[in-house]
């Protein structure tokens, strides 16, 4: 079942994230939610704040920004993550243009470290501990920081954030095109 991305302004988009257990209700109908979610908006990863959950688990597919670019040395990389803990970033500091399927129509260069090493659990609840470059590692770091409550545009320059200001009170209140389900919080 697709559901609704949650949209820019609500609440739960600034909530620190819950760890779960494996007994978590229903998880694999979840997970199949959010990845035909996924799809259905042409993301590349997905958290459960963006579905309306306070829960720590998010997911990446990395295949449409490799299909891209068919130079990358990178590999595909499809994964969930939960209850995810990046212990280690880095590398020289790259911006890279980012977007967001809860904050439509803004993208932006923003800066991260080019490698993370992060401990997380499988959906299977199997524990994890991996080392993430280039591409991966940044949609992984888009991910998890939505399970901490932090989006995107919190890491633009003070000038940027004035500029995109207007766009981002025109999606709280719904003023936004998109091709796929959004729930608006006014």
């Amino acid at each position: 079942m697709i559901l609704p991305i949650i949209a820019f302004g609500a609440p739960i988009l600034r909530k620190q994230c819950v760890n779960i257990t494996a007994d978590y209700p229903d998880l694999d109908y979840l997970l199949a939610n959010m990845w035909e979610t996924m799809y259905a908006a042409s993301g590349v990863g997905l958290a459960a704040p963006q579905i309306n959950k306070a829960i720590s688990l998010f997911m990446i597919d990395t295949k449409p920004f490799l299909d891209d670019d068919e130079d990358s040395e990178e590999q595909v990389v499809k994964k969930v993550f939960i209850n995810a803990n990046i212990i280690e970033e880095k590398g020289v500091d790259w911006a890279f243009n980012e977007g967001c399927l809860s904050i439509p129509e803004i993208r932006e260069d923003i800066i991260r470290k080019p490698s993370i090493t992060i401990e997380y659990f499988d959906e299977f609840f199997n524990k994890h501990t991996d080392v993430f470059d280039g591409l991966t590692a940044r949609v992984i770091q888009h991910e998890y920081d939505h399970v901490n409550g932090i989006l995107f545009t919190d890491k633009i320059s003070t000038l940027r954030k004035r500029m995109v200001k207007g766009k981002l009170i025109d999606i709280k209140k719904g003023k936004v095109s998109v091709n796929y389900k959004m729930r608006f919080f006014k």
